[in-house]
């Protein structure tokens, strides 16, 4: 008879001792915690987004190295970024708190505000690029569909009012709050795993020409100018890169998830290991599958992958897998705004960012919406750029990549330089192989925010100069001022909502509903 009880039981347990730690660290709980381990690792699994990102940036790879540079490049990102997951995740689980790379470097630095400050505001604004992106990518896709299906050719404005659309989607989709977003996210994991396999069966059996393993694992294609093979090779990584970055999205509802403090770190090694497994198949579906390299790269699709369907399956199945990548683009940008709009409320509830009562109002949701609708207006905003100029705007979204490794590379610096200064060891721990782990992590970022700036075609002009370490400066400039006229007289750290005595509340709490049960 009291079998029925038992879950509602266990789930009071972990509730009160997430409650209990995030009391601990200085905070009143205000979200329901509704998240299961399936939700968040959706969350993660959604922001990297593998049909997404391989698919968008699949391109890159292929005129920067060929078959030889994706399929290697993969495999060597994916063990390195890992490593970085590792690093992430060991924090994560003694700081299981909303704001995630925010929150840890100002916890394990707090004489130092201004690392705080910055990190915060960097992170932030590459959240909300990066869902500008991702909407934007959904147009493309649509606007493929258009080519594909109707032989129309959509202009950039038009490109753009659908991106406007699809973000006003997407603030719809994070107004509707935990339970929606959670219930998405556990649904893209399916759809991401069921995609996968109707992606590689559909191109394995339809293709008319099947690529030698010479050609998949050895092959070097070269559109970029240089000369220089090795350099060539480097460059294919960061489609890799581009594609693995997200896992620590986890984090941003660390604070809406039952057992955070192992949900969320495991969450974290979860997508990546996950993601690494299905984007092997994926892309050596796609290498099998490709029928012509210059095909490709000459296409006058909006998307060019959308060309390697074409060439591959034939026009109605392109149609079919594009819809595909299509919607579990949109759930992975939805995420994105999803993070940002969570980091503006950890950023308001620290005086860090201006309007604070505004920022950390929850609708009956329990959704942070004046963050989520800040996010898509800045998205419609960015948007606007591709209309006058495609390079200006893929500046500013490659400034989004950076800017999420510089947020990794913060809190991977303490930890090298300042081991001590995590002074709590949550239950996900690396024991004694962290610091060598942090130390390999924090040398690949440094590397590949140096690749991510360098020129990617040769030679330099005008038209391909890689403007994005501009956008990037600019984001530096934007956050500077910021503590200059607000950050400073404003921000000391984190401003904690509750005392920690009042972790003794939640263990009453806990008592008086097991007695009711």
């Amino acid at each position: 008879m009291s079998s029925p009880d038992v879950p509602r039981v266990l789930a009071n347990d972990s509730k009160a001792t997430s409650d209990q730690r995030l009391l601990e660290l200085g905070y009143k709980p205000e979200f329901r915690r509704e998240m299961s381990l399936f939700g968040v690792l959706g969350i993660s699994f959604c922001a990297i987004g593998i049909l997404t990102g391989m698919s968008s940036a699949f391109q890159t790879g292929l005129f920067s190295g060929g078959p030889l540079g994706l399929f290697w490049g993969w495999n060597i990102v994916s063990i390195f970024m890992l490593l970085i997951a590792l690093s992430l995740a060991e924090i994560c689980s003694a700081y299981p708190t909303m704001g995630g790379l925010y929150f840890w470097v100002c916890k394990m630095k707090p004489d130092v505000p201004f690392l705080g400050f910055g990190t915060g505001w960097l992170y932030t604004i590459a959240m909300v690029f990066t869902g500008t992106s991702g909407n934007l990518s959904v147009a493309l896709f649509i606007a493929s569909l258009a080519e594909v299906g109707r032989g129309r050719i959509l202009t950039r404005l038009e490109i753009a009012a659908i991106a406007w659309g699809v973000n006003i989607a997407s603030g719809i989709m994070n107004t509707v709050g935990t339970k929606g977003i959670g219930r998405m996210s556990s649904f893209n994991v399916w759809w991401t795993l069921g995609g996968t396999f109707v992606l590689v069966i559909t191109l394995l059996v339809k293709a008319p020409v099947k690529n030698s393993a010479s050609f998949v694992f050895t092959d070097l294609e070269n559109f970029t100018g240089w000369q220089n093979k090795g350099f060539v090779f480097l460059l294919g990584f960061l489609q890799a890169v581009y594609t693995l970055e997200g896992c620590e999205t986890a984090a941003q509802v660390a604070e809406e998830a039952v057992r955070a403090e192992w949900l969320a770190p495991i969450a974290v090694v979860g997508s990546i290991v996950g993601s690494w497994l299905i984007g092997n198949a994926y892309m050596l579906a796609l290498l099998f599958s490709i029928q012509s390299v210059p095909s490709v790269q000459g296409t006058a699709y909006a998307i060019p992958i959308a060309q390697l369907y074409h060439d591959a399956v034939g026009t109605r199945l392109t149609l079919m897998c594009i819809t595909v990548i299509m919607l579990a683009q949109f759930m992975a940008a939805v995420t994105a705004f999803t993070a940002s709009s969570r980091l503006f409320y950890a950023l308001a509830r620290d005086n860090a960012f201006p309007f604070k009562g505004s920022f950390m109002a929850l609708n009956r949701f329990q959704a942070p919406y004046w963050g989520v609708w800040l996010s898509v207006l800045i998205g419609c905003v960015i948007s606007c750029a591709y209309i006058g100029s495609a390079i200006a705007f893929n500046a500013i979204l490659s400034s989004a990549a950076i800017s999420v490794m510089l947020g990794y590379l913060q809190p991977i610096i303490i930890r090298v330089f300042w081991p001590a200064a995590l002074t709590h060891r949550g239950p996900f721990h690396l024991g004694r192989y962290s610091w060598a782990i942090n130390v390999t992590s924090f040398a690949f970022t440094i590397f590949v925010c140096v690749l991510f700036v360098l020129p990617t075609a040769h030679p330099v002009t005008q038209l391909n100069m890689n403007y994005a370490v501009v956008a990037v400066g600019g984001l530096m400039l934007l956050v500077l001022i910021m503590w200059v006229f607000w950050g400073r007289t404003r921000f000391s750290g984190p401003v904690f909502t509750a005392a920690v005595s009042t972790a003794t509340e939640v263990r009453e709490k806990d008592s008086e509903e097991r007695e009711v049960l």
